[in-house]
């Protein structure tokens, strides 16, 4: 056992972070009645669901929200519908073949396009660590007045969570993160008991139109909102958890376990669509309409909400939500760390060792964004972090396509073709907004 700060620290990989040892950790009896099957799959929904709210969405929603009120709310909701088929894709690929997604990227690959594939996801790794690390340093900020650099600092501590949490059962990191699901959800609640939104503005907005994108920034704002909600370190992550359950029974009732675990993905991303639906409606509601279009920032947003509603509780319970969205990752960030480096390169360390590097490489640009640019940095190193989420993601989408269509290693469960069709569709949208932002960057 290695020691710091007086903590004893496993030197081999350990539960309940390391997909290895996790793997059919969780029963579910054919004989258990359904209602007891369904409790038993319900987790991994939620876990995949905390990264479609981090802080990288709020401010992607708070723009949508300020700048153009509820007009761009039907892209939250495409967005999110985009990522419970992906999601559902990733989590046949698991249940299915007993592999993740870096798991059959190594068995379909050689060597070189493996590194390249392993490179680019801990890219989006280290990307979705650093808006957490700003995220959580900025709620820090808000809430107990410290300065950015310090609260950035002590977002390095919170690997003595996963450290606490070693040699636990997978299901406590579940409840805990389902805990802090539930927080920010109930907290955006009370937002909107504060500022109700506009029935018929909200209902307007919710349906389609893309003339939409042709307001000045618009397309761009999208293409944020579409980066931060379909994340590639979400579908390695959800395609090995899912073999925490272990299925008893034949074919037919593996079958039936992937239905049941659909069910658990879909629900729990409509529950983060809602959450995200809510920020986009709390800044059209509280901004957009009284006349602050230009709001943008999650700083911003705190420091105006109380003066606009007149109500306190806004900008605190705004903070708690902000805080609780932060410090999920520390469990979802790591597990998506420790499934990257196993599957791609057979590499095992212990996952305190994990969360180190991961938070220790995420700290510099957080702390160089901000004594460079100051605390106005901090949104557009959000967006920046989003936009190399964006640019990621076409290249965990193919290999994802290509595992679940192989019978090879799918058999009977391969995907169907609506599912197929559409994701190969959604490839190809998301490509070609990708090529849309690189060449508007450099023209």
């Amino acid at each position: 056992m290695a020691n710091v700060l007086g903590l004893k620290l496993p030197e081999t990989a350990t539960a309940p972070f390391c997909p290895s040892e996790v793997e059919g950790s969780i029963a579910v009896p054919q004989t258990a009645p359904p209602t007891s099957r369904l409790a038993r799959f319900v987790g991994p929904g939620l876990l995949v669901a905390v990264g479609y709210m981090d802080p990288g969405n709020w401010a992607t929603d708070i723009a949508a929200g300020s700048g153009y009120g509820f007009d761009l709310l039907f892209v939250v909701v495409a967005a999110s519908l985009a990522a419970i088929l992906l999601q559902s894709l990733a989590l046949r690929l698991g249940m299915a073949s007993g592999l993740d997604l870096a798991q059959a990227c190594r068995r379909r690959y050689g060597r070189l396009p493996n590194l390249a594939l392993w490179a680019m996801a801990e890219i989006a790794i280290l990307a979705t660590d650093v808006a957490e690390v700003l995220g959580g340093a900025l709620a820090i900020k808000l809430l107990l007045g410290l300065p950015m650099w310090a609260g950035i600092l002590l977002t390095a501590f919170d690997m003595l969570l996963v450290v606490g949490l070693k040699g636990r059962g997978f299901r406590q990191v579940e409840a805990i993160v389902g805990g802090l699901v539930a927080t920010i959800a109930l907290c955006f609640l009370i937002e909107l008991i504060i500022v109700p939104p506009d029935g018929r503005a909200l209902a307007a907005g919710l349906v389609p139109d893309l003339g939409r994108l042709a307001q000045p920034g618009a397309l761009a704002v999208t293409i944020g909102i579409v980066g931060a909600t379909v994340m590639p370190p979400n579908l390695y992550l959800h395609s090995s958890i899912v073999q925490t359950r272990r299925v008893e029974g034949g074919r037919d009732s593996l079958r039936k376990a992937i239905r049941i675990a659909n069910l658990d993905s879909a629900v729990s991303l409509l529950l983060a669509m809602l959450v995200n639906a809510a920020i986009l409606t709390l800044a059209a509601g509280a901004f957009h309409a009284s006349g602050h279009p230009q709001v943008t920032g999650i700083d911003e947003a705190y420091r105006l909400l109380s003066p606009i509603t007149g109500a306190k509780a806004a900008a605190l319970f705004f903070g708690i939500a902000l805080f609780a969205s932060g410090q999920s990752s520390t469990f979802t960030g790591t597990i998506a760390g420790q499934v990257v480096l196993e599957g791609f390169l057979k590499l095992k360390i212990p996952c305190w060792q994990r969360r180190v590097i991961t938070r220790s490489i995420a700290i510099v640009p957080a702390l160089a964004g901000i004594f460079w640019f100051g605390d106005r940095g901090v949104g557009p190193m959000l967006v920046l972090s989003q936009i190399l989420l964006s640019l990621q993601l076409p290249f965990a989408i193919w290999p994802l396509i290509r595992s679940t269509t192989d019978k090879g290693i799918m058999g009977e469960l391969a995907a169907g073709a609506p599912a197929v069709i559409g994701a190969w569709g959604l490839f190809a949208i998301i490509s070609a907004a990708n090529l849309w932002l690189v060449v508007s960057l450099f023209t």
